[in-house]
């Protein structure tokens, strides 16, 4: 998934992209997670650079990749199979 890195999106729509709440966008960016703009005084309004709603996926497949990787059994199976493949190298 690529976001147009100039363009702006609002919460709504990332959301919507995401398959997620509004509040999970909400919470990824109160916690630095997802960086955003505030437009406006007061209560204002927020909006998501492309760019950091690429930097968001890649850093969000980058944490599910290692763990995936890194959790017990399946890091000794991957292991396993990485080792499997290099024999079937040399035979």
């Amino acid at each position: 998934m690529q976001f147009e890195r100039n363009r702006m999106y609002r919460v709504k729509a990332v959301a919507e992209m995401f398959d997620v709440s509004v509040n999970t966008i909400y919470r990824a960016i109160e916690s630095g997670e997802l960086d955003a703009l505030k437009l406006g005084t007061g209560k204002g309004t927020l909006r998501i650079p492309g760019w950091a709603l690429n930097a968001y996926v890649e850093k969000c497949s980058q944490a599910a990749y290692e763990a995936f990787v890194t959790s017990g059994e399946l890091a000794v199976e991957a292991a396993d199979d990485a080792q499997d493949a290099r024999v079937g190298e040399v035979a």
